[in-house]
């Protein structure tokens, strides 16, 4: 089984391209800068760096890259890794490895972001349904028979 889940935040907006033929394919390519905690020595110092991982996104998650993901932005992917080799113009084989994403989620909300990069938006709770005590809607009596569980 390939699958690989990653949390992490773009470093950069992701690079879109279209693929040539009578319908096009979105190609979406960005890189995940994925936290990586480790102790080092006996002094428990947490020390925290990232690992800094190329993807790929297909198609209609290709578009939603290129819509909705921005430098900073914190998602989750999920995907597999895949691998590959090419010949650079030196003669070189250069071997690579990438995520192909296959699922893409926001980790937070637009207004979490704020100074860590990301989305920014006005601060403004949800208004709540009427009827409301703290926070849950009352239910009328009567109506336990409508519910789909008991």
């Amino acid at each position: 089984m390939n699958k690989v889940i990653l949390m992490g935040r773009l470093t950069r907006d992701p690079e879109v391209r279209y693929s040539q033929g009578d319908t096009p394919l979105a190609i979406a390519r960005y890189t995940l800068a994925v936290d990586r905690r480790f102790n080092r020595g006996n002094g428990g110092d947490n020390q925290q760096t990232a690992d800094f991982i190329n993807c790929v996104a297909f198609g209609r998650s290709g578009e939603f890259a290129e819509k909705y993901l921005h430098k900073g932005t914190k998602i989750v992917v999920t995907g597999r890794i895949q691998t590959g080799s090419y010949t650079n113009k030196d003669g070189q084989t250069v071997y690579t490895t990438e995520v192909v994403a296959e699922d893409q989620e926001f980790a937070e909300s637009k207004n979490s972001a704020g100074s860590e990069g990301g989305f920014t938006g006005a601060s403004r709770p949800a208004p709540a349904p009427s009827g409301a005590v703290d926070g849950f809607m009352n239910i009328p009596d009567g109506i336990d028979e409508e519910l789909p569980f008991n």
